[in-house]
């Protein structure tokens, strides 16, 4: 039981993965934040705040990309407050992926403008 709901998580970034357009740029960013993280060796603590962005910014979206399905599964066809509902979701990743652009700068800039 317990084995199975991580099975169930892996389908669902699998069909993010497949699915997302969003999800996979996001992925993309991820693989080049942590490449630039060991090619400038950034501090642990620095570590902790990258990868708690990328966590809050690949959760945002997941759940943006549910929501929305769920939206065009329980109302398909276009609605005002569906839309509504779609547009706060989206609203909620680009806060938290605006936030996680200000803290890799705050975290790179110096290493970039030292190099």
């Amino acid at each position: 039981m317990f084995l199975r709901s991580f099975i169930y998580a892996m389908a669902g970034w699998r069909s993010a993965i497949r699915t997302q357009r969003n999800f996979r740029i996001h992925l993309l960013v991820t693989v080049m934040v942590v490449l630039a993280g060991y090619y400038f060796s950034i501090s642990r603590t620095e570590w902790c705040f990258v990868l708690l962005c990328i966590g809050l910014v690949l959760s945002a979206e997941l759940f943006n990309s549910s929501i929305e399905t769920m939206i065009d599964l329980i109302h398909p066809e276009r609605h005002p407050l569906a839309g509504r509902v779609k547009d706060m979701a989206a609203g909620a990743v680009l806060i938290t992926a605006i936030m996680a652009v200000i803290i890799g700068l705050i975290i790179f800039l110096p290493y970039l403008l030292t190099t």
